[in-house]
């Protein structure tokens, strides 16, 4: 992808954490970790069990932690350390916590050595791989940290206090849950409320309408959408659920475990074609397929375009530019009803964790790490996040009692209004190199600038899949 210094926050994170489109994959590290032996240190004695102290957390004991430093920073995580340091008095000042844009190879040689940090926010372009960090044993189970109770209202486990789909996002084809996505992210079609009430319009629910808004649209001079040409795997932002809207979860599914013929599902070639003609009638800002994200959300935040498909990062990330329109009412709209036959109401949504958070294996204090993952998981901490980056967490209610952003609030009342019918894909997370390269770029993009058919892109999704099936260089998961 060309990261370069420039890129804020939201450039490395949530297009790599929140996304897991340009993790980097580790076997180097990780196959070195696995025959690095026992470790560089004894594990800490635990603590003492108690209504306080529910994962027996060692009062005294050092905590080391490394946190990805983008666009979030790590203030958030630097007030959470000082929760954990009033709640264990006799850590205060052994509560390490490090910051770096650079996890992979700032921590390849401590996994080597066996002494990895307690906890790591592993994000950002040097994420490390999830599936070979599962795979080589390398994390620990968080289902200690899910079980216990959660820091505002004890009566409840932490598990029961998380955004849906969170703890399974954590999980790789079993009952272990091996990440803790702190974040949440709301993907769809963003747009400008202000931009829409000029052209006396209203989102439009249905795709009728949606290509009716859009030829409106352009008789004025303005593009229906644009989109980052450069890195086409945005438009599953807004695809993905349009897909399963049409044909059900169902259809997701089968793509994210490698069925064969999932991509030649009615659906995907309904909801294909249907993209393909906002190419074919003019509909998409020209140049796009040469813009990059932040050009293109540049075009859509002065208006030259009405929609872009993004994720709820968009608001922090084009702030500078949303600021100049203060008529600009930025807001979230699901994906269009196509017709009366699709299987999911209007309102289905994709949302899913992002911020991934884990404890490695051979750490020194687990158990501390879990601990201050619990605490970040309770309203204070969580709220005090949502201020500071302008982002949901995955602590579901978090948000209650503080007043939101607009693209925020609208985000929040899009995941109230779309309720059980939230899908959340895994390819992005499971086949990195599949999602990001070759069904992104290789063919949306290719379809999407002109250059392939509906039924050519396709074709080529279809093979892709296919291939990895077939590789078994690459771990399989199914859901």
């Amino acid at each position: 992808m060309g990261f370069t210094s420039e890129f804020n926050r939201r450039d490395l994170v949530k297009r790599a954490a929140a996304v897991g489109i340009v993790a980097v994959p580790a076997m180097s590290v990780l196959t070195a970790c696995a025959g690095a032996g026992g470790g560089g240190g004894d594990k800490v004695e635990k603590g003492t069990k108690s209504a306080k102290n529910p994962l027996a957390v060692n009062e005294s004991a050092g905590l080391d932690v490394v946190i990805f430093d983008g666009g979030f920073g790590d203030k958030y995580a630097k007030a959470a350390q000082g929760e954990y340091t009033k709640a264990f008095p006799k850590a205060d000042g052994k509560v390490k916590l490090t910051s770096t844009q650079k996890i992979q190879s700032t921590l390849q040689p401590r996994f080597n050595g066996g002494n990895p940090p307690d906890l790591v926010d592993n994000s950002g372009a040097e994420q490390m791989d999830f599936g070979t960090l599962v795979s080589k044993d390398q994390l620990t189970d968080l289902t200690p940290l899910f079980d216990a109770p959660s820091i505002d209202d004890p009566s409840k486990k932490v598990r029961d206090t998380l955004r849906p789909g969170v703890l399974e996002m954590g999980q790789f084809g079993g009952k272990e849950s091996w990440v803790l996505y702190y974040a949440y992210t709301v993907y769809g079609v963003w747009y400008s409320k202000g931009n829409l009430q000029k052209l006396d319009a209203e989102y439009p629910e249905t795709w009728d309408d949606m290509l009716a808004l859009c030829a409106k649209a352009k008789k004025q001079g303005i593009a229906g959408w644009t989109y980052p040409g450069k890195y086409p795997y945005y438009f599953p932002f807004s695809l993905y659920p349009f897909i399963a809207k049409i044909g059900g979860a169902e259809v997701l599914r089968r793509i994210d475990n490698l069925e064969p013929n999932a991509w030649h599902d009615p659906a995907v070639k309904t909801a294909f074609e249907a993209y393909y003609e906002l190419y074919k009638k003019g509909y998409v800002l020209k140049g796009s397929p040469g813009l990059d994200h932040l050009q293109s959300q540049n075009a859509w935040a002065e208006g030259k375009a009405l929609f872009i498909p993004n994720g709820s990062w968009v608001e922090n990330e084009s702030a500078k530019q949303l600021a100049k329109d203060p008529d600009f009412q930025l807001s979230v709209g699901a994906p269009s009803s196509f017709s009366s036959s699709d299987k999911m109401p209007y309102g289905t949504l994709w949302a899913s964790g992002g911020e991934p958070y884990i404890v490695p294996k051979k750490g020194h204090n687990s158990e501390g790490g879990m601990e201050l993952l619990r605490i970040m998981l309770g309203k204070k901490s969580s709220q005090n996040f949502i201020k500071q980056v302008s982002s949901l967490t995955s602590l579901n209610g978090g948000t209650d009692g503080i007043t939101l952003p607009p693209g925020l609030a609208s985000a929040q009342q899009a995941l109230e209004k779309a309720g059980e019918n939230i899908v959340n894909p895994r390819m992005q997370d499971w086949y990195v190199a599949l999602q990001k390269e070759k069904i992104g770029v290789g063919a949306i993009g290719e379809m999407m600038a002109g250059r392939m058919t509906p039924d050519e892109a396709i074709k080529k999704i279809q093979k892709y899949a296919d291939d990895t099936r077939a590789d078994s260089s690459v771990t399989k998961y199914k859901r």
